[in-house]
């Protein structure tokens, strides 16, 4: 429980009052988000009015949370198309982890390829393996005199997953809209890419309710979903929890942490607090400002490589 501390005195100061200690919540005391705005519906509705123009579709993910950044409806959506998975900051995941998620998808037949579109490592080798996945399809193009047409290629994924910069690494310019804030590309959009490919870029979808509170707190860890719909103090708990769990090594490093077995999360990032001097009156730890410190850092990759999630084998959770 949270204990108020007395700040009394003639100057009241206007910030909250910080807990003193705090546990993480339990899973069923996690918050359960919905948020399913007009435009992702819409969304919805041009996939599966467009997915009759295209011939194979490439779902971007993030791959430090590769079930958590897809929409779980897609799979039934695009049923028939050949099927390309992005998993996108990849350099900011464990790598030892990119190699199991990817045989993971191989194994449910979609192809893979591992990039950083934020640096564009990975994407060069997107419109050849784009073509070698579809390359049985375009010989039967040829054989009809369908020398000039075009590969077409629809990309979904979660909002602020990477998508539109994505797009416009591929296609060396800025096409589409790419801006760090979920859910900023409206409408559809053909991009060409070179003679043989274009690209139809969709707006980011998410589905109409978080069953799962874990998939909630995931994506709000990596900025999916906006800061403003998740207390950030409880977030970072929840963070530190996990990475300290996970990582502790690197936690460790990073903000100067003695981690025992059995570690406070909450004191964990009051200690990171107070290690990085972020202190208002009294010699308190500000520990919205450290909360937001951290999740910065982890999103920034400042933090190190880590996973989230793990590859799901028969009757085990991935997370």
């Amino acid at each position: 429980m949270k204990k108020q501390k007395n700040r009394g005195g003639a100057n009241n100061n206007p910030r909250k009052a910080r807990p003193a200690k705090k546990s993480a919540p339990e899973k069923s005391d996690a918050m359960t988000i919905q948020w399913y705005p007009g435009h992702m519906a819409k969304t919805r509705r041009l996939i599966q009015e467009n997915l009759k123009l295209v011939d194979l579709v490439v779902e971007i993910i993030d791959a430090r949370i590769p079930l958590a950044s897809r929409n779980p409806d897609l799979d039934g959506l695009v049923e028939g198309k050949p099927r390309l998975i992005l998993l996108n900051r990849a350099d900011q995941a464990d790598p030892a982890m990119n190699q199991r998620w990817a045989e993971y998808f191989r194994s449910r037949g979609m192809s893979v390829l591992q990039t950083d579109c934020k640096t564009g490592a990975g994407v060069k080798q997107f419109s050849p393996v784009v073509k070698a996945i579809l390359k049985d399809q375009i010989e039967r193009w040829r054989e009809k005199g369908l020398l000039g047409r075009p590969v077409r290629v629809m990309v979904v994924g979660v909002p602020n997953v990477g998508k539109s910069t994505f797009i416009n690494k591929v296609a060396n310019r800025k096409s589409a809209i790419a801006q760090n804030r979920p859910g900023v590309t409206r409408g559809k959009q053909w991009v060409n890419v070179d003679e043989g490919l274009d690209l139809l870029d969709t707006p980011g979808i998410l589905w109409p309710k978080f069953e799962d509170p874990t998939v909630g707190m995931y994506l709000a860890f990596t900025g999916a979903v906006k800061d403003t719909i998740l207390d950030v103090e409880t977030l970072a708990n929840h963070l530190m929890k996990l990475l300290a769990g996970r990582y502790p090594e690197a936690v460790s490093a990073r903000y100067r942490l003695d981690i025992p077995p059995d570690f406070d999360s909450w004191a964990l990032v009051e200690q990171a607090g107070r290690n990085r001097g972020f202190l208002i009156s009294g010699g308190e730890v500000d520990t919205e400002r450290m909360s937001r410190v951290l999740l910065e850092e982890y999103r920034s990759g400042k933090l190190g490589r880590f996973t989230l999630e793990t590859p799901p084998t028969a009757g085990e959770n991935s997370r």
